[in-house]
């Protein structure tokens, strides 16, 4: 019992330790009168991929790579089958934003030259260094595109990040326990779910799929949620392909720099492509305009439910 109070305390930590690390951040910078879609773009898209980090890079000094890919692998599933397919129940959305299309082939693209990676089992520092220059260049490309739309559409950050500090002691006490927080919780979270895939006699990479992965994933879901119920489908959307971009871009391009990472057959086999066809799927839906609905969202839900029972059985 004491490794589940574990696991939850060290995901709560991180959850916790990412949302005012960002807050922080952001005030910091608006201190600094950074402007809001340099902000958007760096900031905010970094710092909620900040627990998927922490963990990545704790699992893979910890020894347990298993944890460190089958997070990132694991929440890209989670947050295209969960986190698009829950909200749904709540109320319907649609993946017909402009501009969207755009931004999931190219997380497609990084789908694949990751999935390329993996191929062999072994992710270099070398191939991190290719997938950081990759998200570098995505991120040229959306500041490009971003500054232009802006001359017309102002920037709004805390639609998505919420109320920020403005007071500078406030701000650095975030800023100071985020950092903080980060890496104590990844350390509770990866010697709590190591623990765990023992007791159950599971490979790490299966408790890195499915506990740990949904986990990392409830910011995007809280957020998605919100911004459905609120009718703001271009958060909602952008918010799943931005963060599997990030995912894959940033944590499989930092961890291995950090320490080498060795991929489990049932990634390169099995889960892997289980995270092409959710991206793929996601492209089906925008390319269609294909609503999200109750029924949809369900069996979104349910094939999500499926994947994760037959990781544990299979």
């Amino acid at each position: 019992m004491l490794d589940y109070l574990l696991l939850v305390a060290g995901l709560s930590i991180l959850l916790v330790g990412g949302d005012v690390l960002v807050r922080g951040a952001v005030g910091l910078a608006e201190r600094l009168k950074i402007p809001a879609l340099i902000i958007g773009l760096t900031i905010v898209a970094f710092g909620t991929s900040a627990p998927e980090l922490f963990i990545s890079v704790q699992a893979a000094l910890a020894g347990v790579s298993g944890i460190a890919i089958g997070n990132v692998v694991g929440s890209n599933i989670a947050n295209v089958l969960l986190v698009m397919g829950l909200p749904a129940l709540i109320a319907p959305s649609r993946c017909d934003d402009a501009g969207i299309g755009r931004n999931i082939l190219v997380m497609i693209g990084f789908t694949v030259v990751f999935m390329a990676i993996l191929l062999d089992r072994s992710v270099t520092q070398t191939e991190g260094v290719i997938l950081l220059l990759l998200l570098a260049f995505f991120l040229y490309d959306q500041f490009r595109s971003a500054a232009k739309a802006n001359d017309e559409t102002p920037v709004d950050i805390h639609e998505e990040v919420g109320k920020t500090p403005s007071s500078l002691p406030v701000i650095l006490a975030l800023i100071a326990v985020g950092l903080a927080a980060l890496p104590f919780g990844a350390n509770l979270t990866v010697e709590a779910a190591s623990a765990i895939a023992r007791r159950w006699d599971v490979s790490d990479d299966v408790i890195g799929l499915t506990i740990v992965a949904i986990g990392t994933s409830l910011p995007e879901l809280a957020t998605t949620v919100m911004a459905t119920l609120r009718s703001s489908n271009s958060i909602a959307i952008g918010n799943v392909v931005g963060s599997n971009i990030f995912n894959i871009g940033s944590i499989m391009g930092i961890t291995p720099i950090i320490a080498p990472m060795v991929a489990a057959n049932r990634i390169v086999y099995e889960d892997m492509w289980v995270m092409l066809a959710c991206a793929v799927l996601l492209a089906v839906l925008a390319h269609w305009k294909i609503k999200i609905g109750k029924r949809v969202g369900t069996a979104m839900v349910a094939g999500y439910l499926a994947y994760a029972v037959l990781a544990f059985i299979v």
